[in-house]
């Protein structure tokens, strides 16, 4: 007893442990760029909205054909009449000439059963709106391709702004720690009387500064990191772990592959959903025409009726009836060719519509193309010139502490450094969106 008492406490341990290890991890992701990606289109708002309206479509397609289906309703009634409906008729009827003789109709118990089937058999409208719930859900599922395209470039940008500032806040922190330690020295000079106190009241200040600026800049990594959560559709407790480095997004970047890849502007999702605009507008003015047309429906009726003063004695009689009906457009004060006419307007308006987007898009191309090329040459030139700046920032540093520059002028060069340092995260960030917005155009993501 004694052992089973044991098992039994150290399953509930192990059990419990599991849940709580279970609950931290679930509030942590390491996630790489491509990992992020497709986290987000399991879980983001937006995605997941598109994707009902994708199987709301779908009902919908269902819902209007069933309009074109058979349709069968049944009925009954008994009714219990209290009192009997009484008449006056002319007495000749029952040998009684010039009076008026009362006359009870009806029976006390009245009961009845009726089934009724029908069908349209031609409606030209029905058979239009079939085709535009179709393509209504055509456009739903264009709209879910749009709709992770975005989201996969709002994580790429939340992502990118991570690392660079991550990175920026690295820089930062190196020049607090270097900076530190020029003060360090600055001040064993001023007591040995080889500085002035203005030297460390500079270098305070140059400390005081960048640990501001690094200050700042964790509450942007802190931003940037809620930005990415929001997209992950995660809580903002969830603590995000990024597996990427500055090397390997560099390494992505493939500037003659995206200049060497051609563009066809019908397979953009943005045109394929104007192009459905289109088209929909076409079936607006189909359907506008086809209600000048005539609409024909069958039916067939069956049904029984009992009649008597007791409800255990009651004389049933059947009925039934089949036929058509027709129902033919003749006047309606041009209404429905006002309504054909605005049809054929929005046609045409999607039409111009169309050709203004591909217009766009051919120029969007181009202006991206020339984008990247530009901010490839910018990241380039930025990063040599980090470089040289750095260079001239120690060799500055190494003036100062032998006394042959100021303090003035090692400020001066440490601000050079930490501008060509932003320069260059810069560069390297507007790299990087540059080549997200257009691989999103080239349907590369």
């Amino acid at each position: 007893m004694k052992h089973k008492l044991i098992l039994n406490t150290a399953i509930l341990f192990f059990i419990t442990g599991a849940s709580l290890f279970a609950q931290r991890d679930s509030s942590e992701l390491k996630l790489s760029l491509q990992e992020a990606q497709d986290y987000a289109i399991q879980n983001n708002k937006s995605v997941i909205a598109a994707r009902q309206d994708i199987a709301a479509s779908r009902i919908a397609i269902w819902e209007t054909i069933s309009n074109a289906l058979p349709t069968v309703d049944a009925s009954g009634s008994f009714t219990d009449n209290l009192k009997l409906m009484t008449t006056l008729l002319p007495g000749d009827f029952f040998g009684r000439p010039g009076e008026k003789v009362p006359v009870t109709f009806g029976s006390q118990f009245n009961s009845g059963a009726n089934i009724q089937a029908g069908m349209l058999l031609f409606n030209a409208p029905l058979y239009v709106g079939i085709e535009t719930t179709k393509l209504v859900n055509k456009l739903s599922e264009k709209s879910l391709v749009k709709s992770e395209q975005d989201t996969r470039e709002s994580v790429s940008t939340a992502y990118f702004l991570i690392i660079v500032s991550e990175e920026s806040l690295r820089i930062l922190d190196a020049n607090i720690a270097n900076l530190s330690e020029t003060l360090k020295s600055t001040r064993a000079m001023f007591s040995a009387g080889m500085a002035e106190a203005t030297d460390v009241d500079q270098m305070i200040s140059n400390v005081t500064q960048v640990e501001n600026a690094r200050s700042s800049m964790q509450r942007t990594i802190e931003l940037n990191y809620n930005l990415l959560r929001f997209q992950l559709g995660v809580t903002p407790e969830t603590n995000i772990i990024i597996t990427e480095t500055l090397e390997s997004l560099t390494s992505m970047i493939n500037v003659d592959a995206l200049m060497s890849q051609e563009f066809d502007h019908r397979q953009n999702v943005n045109y394929q959903l104007i192009e459905g605009q289109e088209q929909m507008s076409s079936l607006m003015l189909k359907t506008q025409k086809a209600s000048v047309l005539p609409t024909l429906s069958g039916f067939y009726s069956y049904g029984t009726n009992g009649m008597g003063d007791k409800i255990g004695d009651l004389r049933w009689f059947s009925n039934s009836m089949t036929g058509l009906q027709l129902n033919i457009p003749i006047f309606a004060s041009g209404q429905r060719y006002s309504k054909i006419r605005k049809a054929q307007i929005n046609l045409d308006k999607a039409r111009t519509t169309k050709d203004m987007v591909t217009e766009q898009l051919l120029l969007q191309e181009k202006q991206l193309r020339y984008n990247l090329v530009n901010a490839n040459m910018q990241y380039i030139s930025q990063r040599d010139n980090v470089e040289v700046s750095k260079r001239v920032y120690a060799s500055t540093e190494n003036k100062f502490r032998q006394g042959m520059a100021s303090s003035l002028e090692l400020t001066q060069a440490n601000q050079l450094y930490l501008q060509s340092e932003n320069n260059y995260v810069s560069a390297l960030l507007n790299l990087l969106q540059t080549k997200i917005a257009l691989d999103k155009l080239l349907n590369n993501i």
